[in-house]
């Protein structure tokens, strides 16, 4: 054993989602690269993108959010789709090159809601409530200006978008992915419903924490319900939002105990925890968000936030704040960093210019490298 895998020797050993085997502990997070064709068919570059990763030497690969429906749910111009039987069989190409590499790769599943970006194009957008979204919405991703008012969403509304998420659930396995995430957290459409400034509901899903958190109940709870027992099935949460870095749950430790030991009660779920700040104590306990979720919930817990440290990163599974760590800067900046981690070499060092979407990301000097492959 080199001294660097004796100095990560929480980061660099096996573990298991569900049944899924994963060589280590380190996980590319989904990151958006608004890459797709305009219809959200999955592009050559696409699978260029992908296949570095799973050349890398990473533990498992989630892809980018992926929208579940025609009608709302996409939040990018140019954003990959699995709401119909084309745009899945479009997403064949990263299978495989994840097939031939032995590495696992989950979707994560996404709708947008009010939070979509150069989409007014379309026919408005749905929300728990006729409530604008804070903030204007993201150049890099070709918005521009405030947010659409969105329309609130129909109880009959609610259970499509549960069934469409399920729906999309079952053509990514059916297609060969080998576990599926439901993106309820950074203000898309399920943290809506969470969050209180955006949720002005009188009915079963607004007022209480209760209400507001059954969304996600149901959604998960459905999805599990349809995705067989063998594949994994989790859920990411945070509390910030991609158009709002300072919301915190107004119940604190209170509200994460109840969020978690509902999720808890769900069998066969895992939970992805997304803190921009990282994996600092919160709401005065001595625990991360992960680090509660993974208390409360018993659930297998995917720890995001601030982890292309490697020593930061062995700190949160040493100390059993989360059982994996999920990394995007460090993994977009180099996508051979566990292997470089492991060698001792230092990885790419992360640059912000390599956020911009992937056409312009392919003339760094780190996909340049990637894509030559080790």
């Amino acid at each position: 054993m080199t001294d660097t895998a004796q100095k990560f020797t929480n980061l660099f050993r096996t573990g298991k989602i569900g049944n899924v085997t994963l060589a280590n502990r380190a996980v590319v997070a989904p990151m958006t690269r608004t890459s797709a064709t305009a219809d959200g068919l999955v592009t050559d570059e696409m699978v260029g993108h992908y296949g570095a990763f799973a050349r890398g030497g990473w533990g498992m690969v989630f892809t980018e959010a992926t929208y579940t429906d025609k009608e709302y749910s996409q939040g990018y111009i140019n954003q990959p789709g699995i709401a119909d039987d084309e745009q899945a069989r479009s997403w064949s190409g990263v299978v495989d090159v994840f097939r031939q590499h032995g590495v696992p790769v989950f979707m994560q599943l996404i709708h947008a809601g009010a939070v979509n970006q150069g989409n007014h194009w379309k026919d408005g957008s749905i929300a728990p409530s006729a409530i604008r979204p804070i903030n204007e919405q993201i150049d890099r991703y070709n918005g521009s200006g405030p947010f659409q008012v969105p329309k609130e969403i129909s109880k009959s509304e609610i259970r499509k978008t549960i069934m469409d998420f399920a729906d999309a659930a079952m053509r990514a396995v059916d297609l060969g992915f080998h576990g599926v995430e439901i993106h309820g957290a950074n203000g898309y459409l399920p943290d809506q419903f969470l969050t209180t400034y955006t949720n002005s509901r009188t009915d079963a899903y607004g007022g209480s924490l209760e209400n507001r958190f059954r969304y996600h109940m149901e959604l998960v709870s459905e999805v599990r319900a349809r995705v067989p027992s063998e594949i994994p099935v989790g859920v990411r949460i945070s509390q910030t939002k991609v158009n709002d870095l300072t919301y915190s749950w107004p119940g604190g430790a209170e509200d994460a105990a109840y969020v978690f030991s509902k999720l808890g009660e769900i069998d066969g779920l895992f939970i992805h925890i997304a803190a921009h700040l990282g994996c600092a104590p919160v709401f005065g306990t001595d625990r991360s968000l992960a680090g509660l979720a993974r208390q409360h919930s018993g659930h297998v817990v995917i720890a995001n936030g601030k982890l292309h440290d490697p020593e930061e990163a062995e700190r949160v599974l040493a100390q059993e704040e989360a059982d994996f760590v999920s990394i995007a800067k460090g993994a977009l900046a180099d996508p051979n960093w566990p292997q470089k981690i492991l060698s001792g070499e230092p990885p790419i060092a992360f640059d912000p210019g390599m956020i911009t979407p992937l056409a312009t990301l392919s003339n760094t000097r780190s996909w340049r490298q990637a894509q030559a492959g080790p």
